[in-house]
């Protein structure tokens, strides 16, 4: 894998965004492979809405999104209906992101996020366009990154270093469980559950410790009035799709 995006290909674009699209693409065309299978990905040459790039094997769609610098905590996509709509339909796609160093087109970090990460909680609703913009009252979204679990952040490149393809397949197989569910809702009270075993930062951890964000939760889900039995119930499934495993009673590991 080759960390620099320039190519001549792009030269004959005058347009800055322009030519870091057909860079961008380009380098992910030639470089990148399906995290669910492991085959290349190909490039939509229509321009498909939804999507960039699609895996011939295994119908996984891929929609790539590029930031100069950082990555940063937040990526903006496009008008929020849209894509509160697609959250809810079988037509979102996956997503790559990449970021780059401005000045020498090296490439930092490349990652991709699972679809069935993505529930309405992490997209932000932007303020409507002024009367005096071209598309006034239109309204965007930006992606909260940092509220998605680390188990949903998969790094093909972190930091300028190249991660294992072997360990890019098994990281997406640890979590496709979450395709299961089609409520919103279900995959949110797991996500966040998720997200609150990563935050302990330990690799075996109990329950009481798991209780400790009982207030956390109510607050996220105020429709609930038993938010410890709700607990209870994810990390059971969640060891029930052998991503923990119990080992004694209130006590739980999570599978290598």
């Amino acid at each position: 894998m080759y960390l620099n995006l320039y190519s001549s290909i792009a030269d004959k674009y005058k347009s800055n965004s322009q030519k870091i699209r057909v860079l961008t693409e380009t380098w992910v065309g030639e470089n990148i492979f399906c995290p669910s299978c492991g085959r290349c990905v190909k490039n939509y040459k229509n321009n498909k809405p939804v999507a960039d790039f699609y895996c011939s094997q295994c119908d996984e769609d891929y929609e790539l999104k590029s930031k100069k610098d950082s990555i940063g905590n937040k990526i903006v996509d496009g008008a929020y209906a849209t894509m509160i709509e697609r959250l809810q339909s079988n037509s979102n796609p996956n997503f790559f992101f990449l970021n780059y160093d401005k000045n020498s087109y090296n490439i930092k970090n490349f990652v991709v996020i699972p679809k069935h990460y993505f529930v309405p909680e992490i997209i932000e609703k932007r303020k409507p366009l002024s009367s005096r913009a071209r598309r006034a009252g239109w309204v965007g979204c930006n992606i909260l990154l940092h509220t998605i679990p680390q188990s949903g952040k998969i790094f093909y490149v972190k930091n300028s270093s190249i991660q294992s393809k072997n360990k890019i397949l098994e990281e997406w197989g640890k979590t496709t469980f979450l395709k299961d569910f089609s409520s919103l809702q279900a995959k949110g009270w797991l996500l966040d559950i998720l997200r609150c075993i990563e935050l302990l930062n330990k690799q075996t951890f109990s329950l009481q410790e798991m209780y400790n964000f009982e207030n956390h939760l109510r607050i996220k889900h105020p429709e609930n009035n038993n938010i410890q039995a709700k607990i209870r119930q994810q990390l059971q499934i969640l060891r029930d799709k052998h991503y923990l495993e119990f080992i004694s009673r209130g006590r739980y590991r999570i599978k290598e």
